[in-house]
């Protein structure tokens, strides 16, 4: 099995207050983000399903028009084609998984 040190990889922000590495499998788009307090993703939808795991902080995560808080070892599961919005409350770390993968996102080309 391949293994990956995604301390190794180049940090970018591809959206104010959202620092990560980003990585692809075959099938998956991985994101670990460092977080900034207010923070915000837009209200979107993208064809992949996407989970959110939070691993430190605090996240308003509004999925489908139902708003939650998240916190450290919570998961939000975004089904596919569904609206989302994420907010951050307090500054934290974040892995987003994609599936199928997202090639172009967080920039990963560069």
């Amino acid at each position: 099995m391949p293994l990956l040190d995604t301390r190794n990889i180049d940090v970018k922000e591809p959206l104010a207050g959202w620092r990560g590495r980003f990585f692809n499998t075959e099938s998956m788009t991985f994101g670990y983000y460092d977080t900034v307090a207010g923070a915000a993703i837009h209200e979107h939808s993208h064809p992949n399903e996407e989970v959110w795991h939070v691993i430190e902080g605090e996240l308003e995560v509004t999925i489908a028009g139902r708003t939650e808080r998240a916190g450290a070892g919570c998961v939000a599961i975004v089904p596919p084609n569904t609206p989302h919005r994420i907010v951050v409350k307090t500054e934290g770390r974040v892995i987003v998984v994609d599936h199928p993968l997202r090639a172009a996102f967080g920039d990963l080309k560069k």
